[in-house]
């Protein structure tokens, strides 16, 4: 026993080097003072001030219709692509693909938002497309990078997949669209929505790429955030952050009972015994 508190006391520092400053915050947020560091007593106002902030309440709907739009088009890309370099084996442009496909996960955020400004702008003036950035040019940049992660979760699963069921579908007559739509997408539903859930929350945490390919009217909660928190932090970031947390928790919290709730295999039947 006397080894293990070693172990134990590492542990409780991790948890508590990760978590004490979550739970200092959520408890900051309901602080009757305007000074984040120094406590005034239990109050709920932040959350009243919180709703009538439209700025904040603007970029947050705006964060989270891009991530929307990001997670979707960047699962189905990210699909497609890691169809290609698993079912196709080898072809001409492979090796150039998947640099191309894999190069936003190592290549710096800074580099990628100031290509994608020169792109954007370049592209203005050539077409006149896009007519100033804002919403379309955020979404196509989480896009970029977005669907290189969901390439590399849909990727995995795939390698892994047992494919003797789709060959069996085919013998019995199936044609290779119904084969994927009721067979493959099935089996790699769950890293499709882990690809979707990471697209989505790599979206709504981003800061740099969107400092670069956003405009005046197009202002993501991240730099609402980082704006405010430069001029000093207000307690309705506090309050705005543990709303997140809420949702977050209570998204966990159905996902676990649903998962828990689900069909479990009951005990097996006993063998009749020989007759007598």
């Amino acid at each position: 026993m006397s080894r293990r508190w070693p172990l134990y006391g590492m542990l409780a520092f991790g948890y508590a080097f990760l978590y004490v400053p979550v739970l200092l915050l959520i408890i900051y947020s309901f602080n009757e003072s305007r000074l984040v560091t120094v406590w005034g007593g239990f109050s709920t106002k932040w959350y009243a001030e919180l709703l009538q902030n439209q700025q904040l309440l603007d970029a947050a709907w705006l964060s989270v219709r891009i991530a929307a739009v990001n997670a979707t088009v960047a699962v189905i890309l990210g699909t497609l692509a890691a169809n290609a370099l698993v079912r196709y084996g080898r072809f001409r442009g492979r090796l150039g693909f998947e640099l191309l496909l894999t190069a936003p996960l190592v290549m710096p955020d800074v580099i990628i938002g100031l290509s994608l400004l020169l792109l954007f702008v370049a592209m203005q003036q050539m077409i006149g497309w896009p007519d100033g950035r804002g919403f379309s040019t955020i979404a196509i940049a989480h896009i970029t990078f977005s669907m290189a992660y969901v390439a590399v979760v849909v990727r995995a699963r795939l390698s892994h997949m047992d494919r003797s069921l789709e060959e069996a579908a085919m013998d019995l007559g199936a044609r290779p669209l119904g084969v994927y739509l009721q067979i493959t997408l099935p089996l790699i539903a769950p890293a499709l929505l882990s690809g979707w859930l990471l697209a989505f929350t790599l979206s709504l945490d981003d800061l740099v790429i969107a400092s670069f390919v956003s405009g005046p009217g197009s202002t993501t909660l991240p730099m609402v955030v980082y704006s405010s928190v430069r001029m000093g932090v207000s307690p309705q970031i506090n309050a705005l952050a543990t709303l997140f947390i809420a949702v977050v928790a209570l998204a966990v919290l159905v996902a676990g009972l649903s998962l828990g709730a689900g069909p479990r295999p009951g005990p097996a039947r006993r063998g009749r015994g020989r007759s007598q």
